[in-house]
C-alpha cells in the first residue's frame, strides 16, 4: 500500500541530531547496524559484483544508484539508500546502517534541491578527503530556488550524471577508464527510446490538459507539451505536507467534475485522504489516471525502462482511456 502522508519538513537541527546519534550508534555496534540494514531494507544492492577491484559507490535514490551501476558495471559495488516504494522520500531519516554506507563510500551521488538533505548531514558529520560527492543540483547548475526537486524526470539529468560518474570512476580507477567510457556511450544510446517516445507523445497529444497531485513528473509533462491545470500552489502544498487552501481544492475538484482535464497523474508512492479524494473523483468522472513514482520501481526496471514505462502509461491513457495506477 502507498505510504500515508505525514508532515515532510524537519528542522535542520533535529536532522543533524538524528545523524549524530546514528554515527554514535554505528560506532558502537557494527553487527547491530548490519542487522538493522537487513531488517529495515535501508539499502538495496543494485550494482554488479566481481571482475576486478571494487569501488564503493552510493546513490541517495535508487534511480541514481541504477545509473551508477550501469556505468561502473563489474568494478563497482553500488548501494541505494532510498529504494522502498512504500517510503516517502521527503521524510526519510538516516539509520546507523545508512550512515555507515555513506561514510565508507568513495563516490556518492545525491539529488540536492533540499530533497535528500540527510546526505549533507552525514557527510558533514563524517568528513572524508577520499570521498567524491556528485550533487545533481550543482552538476546541472540549478539554483537553490528550484521549485521542483524531482530532477530525474528531466531528459538532460541522467546523461549529465552518467558522464560525471564515468569521469570520477576513471579518476578513481584509471586502468579501467575505457570500460567506463564504453558503458557511458551505451547508456547514452539507450536513452533514445525514451526521448523518441516523449517526442511522439507531444506530437500526438499537443497541449493536452492534465491534472496532478504534486510535481513528481512535471518535467516529463512539460517535455511532452501537456497543459497542467493544477495550481502550482496546490502541488507545492501537497508535496510539502501542507494543507492546500480550500480555493485550490475546489478548483482541483472542478477539473474532474467539469471534465476539464483528460488525464490525472498522482504520486502512487505517497498518498493521503485528500489525494485519495482526488483519485476517487477522477475515476467517478471517467478520467484515466496514471500513478507516477519518486523512486524507481524495483520489479525488473532500470532507469531507462522506468521512464519509458511512464511515458507509455500516459500515452495509453490519452489514446485509449486506459488507467495505469501501478507499473
Amino acid at each position: 500500500m502507498p505510504t500515508q502522508r505525514a508532515p515532510r519538513r524537519r528542522g535542520a537541527a533535529a536532522t543533524a541530531a538524528a545523524v549524530t546519534v546514528a554515527l554514535l550508534a554505528a560506532g558502537c555496534s557494527s553487527s547491530a547496524s548490519a542487522s538493522a540494514s537487513a531488517s529495515a531494507s535501508a539499502s538495496a544492492r543494485v550494482g554488479a559484483k566481481g571482475g576486478g577491484p571494487t569501488i564503493t559507490v552510493v546513490g541517495a535514490e535508487n534511480e541514481y544508484a541504477n545509473v551508477i551501476a550501469q556505468i561502473g558495471g563489474k568494478y563497482v559495488r553500488t548501494d541505494a539508500i532510498m529504494s522502498d516504494p512504500n517510503t516517502d522520500p521527503h521524510t526519510f531519516e538516516a539509520s546507523p546502517a545508512v550512515t555507515q554506507e555513506v561514510s565508507s563510500a568513495q563516490l556518492v551521488v545525491q539529488n540536492g534541491v533540499g530533497y535528500d538533505t540527510f546526505m549533507d548531514d552525514i557527510e558533514k558529520a563524517a568528513p572524508s578527503s577520499s570521498r567524491t560527492v556528485i550533487d545533481v543540483q550543482k552538476l546541472l547548475g540549478l539554483p537553490d530556488s528550484t521549485v521542483n526537486p524531482h530532477l530525474w524526470y528531466r531528459s538532460g539529468t541522467m546523461p549529465a550524471v552518467a558522464e560525471a560518474v564515468a569521469a570520477d570512476l576513471s579518476r578513481l580507477q584509471p586502468a579501467d577508464a575505457d570500460y567506463f567510457q564504453a558503458n557511458l556511450t551505451a547508456f547514452d544510446h539507450s536513452l533514445s527510446a525514451w526521448t523518441t517516445a516523449v517526442a511522439a507523445l507531444k506530437a500526438a497529444h499537443p497541449d493536452t490538459p492534465v491534472a496532478t497531485t504534486e510535481p513528481v513528473a512535471d518535467y516529463l509533462l512539460q517535455a511532452a507539451g501537456t497543459d497542467n491545470l493544477t495550481p502550482w500552489s496546490l502541488q507545492a502544498d501537497i508535496m510539502n505536507g501542507v494543507d492546500p487552501s480550500p480555493q485550490d481544492v475546489t478548483f482541483q475538484e472542478q477539473l474532474f467534475t467539469q471534465h476539464k482535464v483528460q488525464l490525472f497523474l498522482y504520486n502512487q508512492q505517497v498518498t493521503d485522504a485528500l489525494t485519495q479524494t482526488f483519485l476517487a473523483l477522477a475515476k467517478q468522472d471517467g478520467i484515466p489516471v496514471v500513478g507516477v513514482y519518486e523512486t524507481m520501481p524495483t520489479d525488473g526496471y532500470d532507469y531507462q525502462s522506468w521512464m519509458l514505462a511512464e511515458v507509455d502509461a500516459i500515452d495509453r491513457a490519452l489514446s485509449s482511456g486506459q488507467s495505469t495506477e501501478k507499473l
